[in-house]
């Protein structure tokens, strides 16, 4: 397919389909993947790196484990993530103030700059699949995603967030 006749299917008015939710969830998950998974090739572990840089900066998960259990990543996998970040200089372990035995994950400068840029690029593609919304009706979307992935969180033990991700785009999402 051209790049014009691929232009002009995305003007083309979009497909109705309110009543299935599965349906809309997976082509925003697929979209988003295709737009931003390519931004994050020169981050270990790409998508799933940015998710525990990200909450590494934002959060406050006082040990390994516990970011771990938040993220929804099983700990063995975690482990090597981890290592992955800390062999880039991105972070660092220390020892937990909670438990002697344990480490918390911290950020490095370097990380801190790395995740700065890398949030700049995926915001301005995220803004980008959201243009078929103004920016007042974007941050009410971001704001009632949040509340509902919150809610849906907090009913029932998540499962790796990249795992099912994997499981709705099929072959293409990267492993």
């Amino acid at each position: 397919m051209t790049s014009q006749a691929a232009a002009g299917r995305r003007d083309e008015q979009p497909v109705r389909n309110e009543g299935d939710f599965g349906w809309q969830l997976g082509v925003l998950l697929s979209t988003f993947h295709t737009a931003v998974g390519p931004l994050l090739e020169s981050l270990p572990h790409g998508m799933r790196g940015y998710q525990v840089l990200s909450t590494v900066v934002h959060g406050d998960q006082p040990t390994q484990s516990a970011l771990a259990a938040f993220l929804g990543i099983d700990r063995t996998v975690m482990t090597y993530l981890i290592d992955d970040l800390v062999e880039a200089g991105l972070v660092e372990r220390r020892q937990s103030t909670v438990d002697r035995r344990a480490r918390k994950v911290v950020v490095t400068a370097a990380g801190r700059r790395v995740l700065a840029e890398l949030e700049r690029v995926v915001g301005d593609a995220e803004d980008d699949l959201l243009s078929a919304l103004e920016p007042a009706q974007r941050t009410v979307f971001r704001d009632l995603l949040r509340t509902v992935a919150c809610r849906a969180r907090s009913i029932e033990p998540p499962a790796d967030p990249c795992v099912a991700a994997e499981h709705l785009l099929g072959d293409s999402a990267p492993r």
